[in-house]
Formats: structure tokens, sequence, C-alpha cells
């Protein structure tokens, strides 16, 4: 069977670190061209996938056959209309939009033109999340009460661009980067949410948008999510402190695949997702507790996904509409952080 053509606009770090190497790793799909005006890039898409570079991204709509957008978060909506317009399938690197409106927009126009619409919410297979969710599925924790999760950075000099100097308009910072993945699990792992709160700083010279950003949730089942996302955070909480009226769970240290991406490694080799031992979390007590194993990281079962939906018919590996209900709760915490005051979702 032909392999599916896809079409990446950006090749950034969204582009070049997650997307290119999981696309060219899926059984199915070939990375054919990408939108990038940087020479030096535009070689290494070249020499590395064999892939064409193109200064624009309508040059993709005759010559594919799935559009990823990765490009920076303001264009995420307009080109997505775009490529639905032109009749393609569409991947969304998060955040799938500013607004809940707006990505409701999206998911009704890609309904009614019968297309798959869905979002690279990475991070529902980082291994740390899916242990997490296997421990509240077997029931080992018990009735979970609180939730506790973190993105947490040292980065004390920025580093400036669009995601750290840009307004409201580039939907930057990082409430809406790493905040989109910690409200997407929790929301996940506990349900619908009820009432937001939210403190969110600025707390580096330089910086226009938010990156020390705490919210609190009260979900409907009655347990509580406290996450936590900053770049100024010289002593690193815990990644993961689940609460159980039977048992805790502890992780420290951020799942493995990022980093593996970043040194070039393939998603599709031996033990890619595998965590050592030595970072395991444990689970149990202060007085009695065990280590448990991580489960395998597995990003590259999302662009797995994304083949299945478009050969098979499957349901897409994450649904928009949960995308939307997302970030519903990132514009009350949004919302909150500004009124300094709990809102109802």
């Amino acid at each position: 069977m032909t392999d599916l053509r896809v079409g990446l606009i950006g090749y950034g770090v969204a582009g070049a670190f997650f997307h290119a190497p999981l696309i060219a790793a899926t059984p199915g799909l070939r990375l054919s061209a990408v939108v990038t005006g940087n020479p030096e890039r535009a070689a290494e898409v070249d020499r590395r996938y064999g892939a064409r570079a193109v200064g624009d991204a309508a040059e993709l709509w005759d010559s594919s056959d799935l559009i990823v957008v990765a490009s920076p978060n303001r264009t995420h909506v307009p080109l997505a209309e775009a490529a639905l317009k032109a009749g393609l399938p569409v991947v969304v690197d998060k955040p799938l939009a500013a607004t809940a409106a707006q990505a409701e927009s999206l998911v009704r126009l890609a309904g009614d033109l019968g297309l798959m619409l869905t979002v690279f919410q990475n991070r529902r297979w980082d291994g740390d999340f899916l242990t997490v969710r296997r421990l509240i599925s077997s029931g080992e924790l018990g009735t979970v009460s609180r939730l506790e999760s973190r993105f947490e950075r040292w980065r004390p000099t920025p580093k400036g661009g669009w995601r750290e100097v840009g307004g409201a308009e580039e939907v930057g910072g990082l409430l809406y980067d790493l905040g989109s993945h910690l409200v997407d699990q929790a929301l996940r792992l506990l349900g619908p949410v009820t009432d937001v709160y939210a403190e969110s700083d600025v707390r580096r010279s330089a910086v226009t948008s938010d990156d020390d950003t705490f919210i609190a949730l009260t979900h409907a089942g009655g347990a509580r999510s406290h996450l936590w996302v900053s770049a100024v955070a010289p002593r690193l909480g815990p990644r993961f402190r689940v609460l159980g009226s039977a048992a805790g769970y502890l992780k420290h240290g951020l799942d493995v695949q990022e980093d593996r991406l970043r040194a070039g490694l393939t998603p599709d080799s031996p033990g890619f997702g595998e965590e050592p031992q030595e970072r395991w979390g444990n689970l149990g007590t202060d007085d009695a507790h065990h280590p448990v194993r991580t489960e395998p990281g597995a990003y590259l079962d999302f662009y797995k996904g994304v083949a299945a939906s478009l050969r098979e018919g499957a349901p897409p590996p994450v649904d928009p509409g949960e995308v939307v209900e997302a970030l519903t709760v990132l514009e009350a915490a949004r919302r909150s952080a500004a009124e300094r005051r709990v809102i109802a979702v």
C-alpha cells in the first residue's frame, strides 16, 4: 500500500525534534515536504528524510495526503482551517487554538467536511502518565483524592522568542504551552472539572509571558488537581505525587523520550521509551513502599493512531472535542489569575 504523503508546516523545535522523526518512523507515513524558509533546515530535511523544502504552506495542498501544523501557536487556527478547506486531514500541535470557541469552530469544520482533525497531545504517551493511569485503573491507589503534577525547569536566563516575549496574540507563555499538557492529563485521569483557580506570574526580566504558573482544579468526582509550570524552579518538585485512600505514588524526573529525540535517537529503536530502574517511582506509604516500573513511553503510538484513522477509519488518537474541554479550563485559569478568584466552568 502506498505511503501517505505528509506535509509538515514548521521545522523549529516541535517539527524537527518531535513530528519529523515520529512521522518518518511510522509505517504507512512518509514525510514528503516541509515548510521552512531556513536554508540550513531545508538542507537537513533533504539529507535526513529525503523530503523537499517549500516556502509556503499552500504549496503542500496538492501534493500531500495529511498536513501537520507545527508552526507558531498564533498560526495554528488559520493554517488548520486552510488545510481542511483544501480537503486534507490535519494534525495540529498543541495548543489547538487560543480559545475554546476557535477550537470548536475547527472541530465543526472538520466534521462538516468529513475530515480527520486531531491534536498532538503527546504527553498522553509519557511513561509516567501511563503508569499513573494504570495505577488508578487497577485500584492500587484506592480512591484518588489529590493529583499533583509538575513541569518545572530552572532557566533563569530567558531564551527569547515569541514564547517568552509575545503578547496574547502569540498564545505564548507556559500556561498554554506545558499547561496544555498538565490540564489534558488531569482531565484524562480524574474527569471533568467544575472549578478553576490559578496564580500566574512573570518572574524574569525581559519576559512578558507567564513563566511561573499554578493551577488548582476541582473535579466533578471530588478529587483535586494541583498543577505547576515554571521556568524559575531552582529545586524541582516531583513530576507526580498522587494520593489515594489506599496508597500514594511519588515520581521524580521527566519522561525520557524528549531527551532521546533531541539526541537524535529514532523512536522505533528498541527500548526507546524505557526508563532506567533508578528513575522509577514508588508506591505505598512512608512506612512501606516499593518501586514501580515505569510504563514504556510511546510517542510513536500517536502517529500510528493517525495512520490507523486515515487507513482504517479508526477514531483519531486524540479526540479534538477533549481538547476543547481542556482549552475551556485553560481560559478559566487565565481569567482566574487575572481576576484573583475561583472560576466555575
